[in-house]
C-alpha cells in the first residue's frame, strides 16, 4: 500500500486525541514537526511513504534540522517522530521504528528565572488600569501567579469553575485531568471587578459564554496575547529577567516552597504527575538551602 503522508499524519492526530487523549497544542505541535519531515523530503526529492522511510533518511533530516533549532526542540521533533511511527507499528503498517537508534540531545534542565515577591507586585501595579483591558489583565496575572496556573489552564478557565464560597477554582490541567485549587482572596476581589465593570461590556460569542478572560471580540485570549501582556510590563518596570506566564506559574511553586509548604502539597496544586517534576520546579538556590539548615539545625 502506498501511504500518503497526509492521510498518516491526520491519522495519527485522531489517534493522539481518542486513544491518547492528548491536548490540542501537543497535536498541533507533532503535526508541525511532521510538515518539516514532509516538507524536508519534497526539498530533496526523496519518494519515502511513511512505511517505507528508512532509518538513513530520517537522520539526514534530523542533522538538517539540528542547524536550525535549539537542542530542546531537536528533542522534542525526535520525540514526535519517534510516536508517530511508533503509532504506524501499532496498526502493523511497520515493523520496526527508524528514530530508534536517533540519540536525543541530552538537555540541562534549565530552571525559569524565578520573580521575587517584590518584582510580582511591581508588575501587577504597573499595569494601567484605566485601559479598557487593564482590570481583566491584572486578574489574569493575580491568578496565574495565585493559583499557579498554566497558561492553558488561564486561558480555558470558566464562570461555572470558580467556587469562590468555598475559596477554590475548579482547573482542566493537562490530559483534561481536573484538580481543585485554593484561589487567593486578592485573586478572587480581581476577577470579580473584572466581571462586574469589564467584562459585561463585553458581548461573549457563541460557545464563550462560560469563559471568565474574554477579548475585545468577545472569544477567550490566546497564549501569544498572555505572552505580550507579561513582555510589556517587564519592559514597563525595566524588568531583567526574561519571564514568560511560566515564570508566574515558577514563582508561586517557589515563594511556597521558601514559606514552608510541603512538596506533595505543591505537587498537587500544580497538578504535577510525579514529584520528580516538582523537584526540578522548586529547585532552589543553594543559600537559600544553607540558611535553612543553619537556621534549623541542632548542631548550629
Amino acid at each position: 500500500v502506498i501511504m500518503k503522508w497526509q492521510n498518516a499524519i491526520t491519522d495519527f492526530q485522531l489517534f493522539l486525541k481518542i486513544e491518547r487523549g492528548r491536548s490540542k497544542n501537543t497535536i498541533e505541535s507533532y503535526s508541525r514537526d511532521l510538515k518539516k519531515l514532509t516538507t524536508f523530503l519534497k526539498e530533496h526529492h526523496i519518494l519515502s511513504s511513511p512505511i517505507v522511510i528508512d532509518e538513513h533518511t530520517v537522520q539526514q533530516f534530523i542533522y538538517e534540522i539540528a542547524k536550525k533549532v535549539t537542542p530542546r526542540s531537536q528533542a522534542r521533533i525526535i520525540s514526535g517522530l519517534r510516536s508517530f511511527f511508533d503509532y504506524l507499528i501499532f496498526e502493523e503498517y511497520r515493523k520496526s521504528n527508524p528514530t530508534d537508534l536517533i540519540e536525543a540531545p541530552k538537555i540541562g534542565r534549565k530552571l525559569p528565572d524565578t520573580l521575587s515577591e517584590n518584582e510580582i507586585n511591581e508588575l501587577i501595579t504597573s499595569i494601567d488600569l484605566s485601559h479598557s483591558q487593564g482590570e481583566r489583565n491584572r486578574a489574569i496575572l493575580e491568578t496565574m501567579y495565585s493559583c499557579g496556573l498554566r497558561v492553558s489552564e488561564i486561558i480555558l478557565l470558566k464562570i461555572s469553575d470558580l467556587f469562590f464560597e468555598e475559596g477554590f477554582v475548579r482547573v482542566i490541567g493537562k490530559g483534561n485531568k481536573q484538580r481543585f485549587v485554593p484561589i487567593h482572596s486578592i485573586a478572587q476581589k480581581y476577577i470579580l471587578s473584572y466581571c462586574n465593570h469589564n467584562r459585561n461590556q463585553i458581548k461573549p460569542q457563541k460557545g464563550f459564554e462560560d469563559t471568565v478572560f474574554l477579548n475585545r471580540r468577545g472569544k477567550e485570549l490566546s497564549r501569544q496575547m498572555i505572552f505580550i501582556i507579561l513582555k510589556d510590563l517587564a519592559i514597563k518596570i525595566k524588568l531583567s529577567k526574561k519571564i514568560s506566564p511560566h515564570t508566574l506559574r515558577h514563582s508561586f511553586a517557589t515563594h511556597l516552597l521558601k514559606n514552608g509548604a510541603d512538596l506533595r502539597a505543591i505537587q498537587q496544586m500544580l497538578g504535577h504527575e510525579s514529584i520528580t517534576t516538582t523537584e526540578i520546579y522548586v529547585h532552589l538556590d543553594k543559600s537559600y538551602l544553607k540558611e535553612v539548615v543553619e537556621t534549623f539545625h541542632p548542631r548550629k
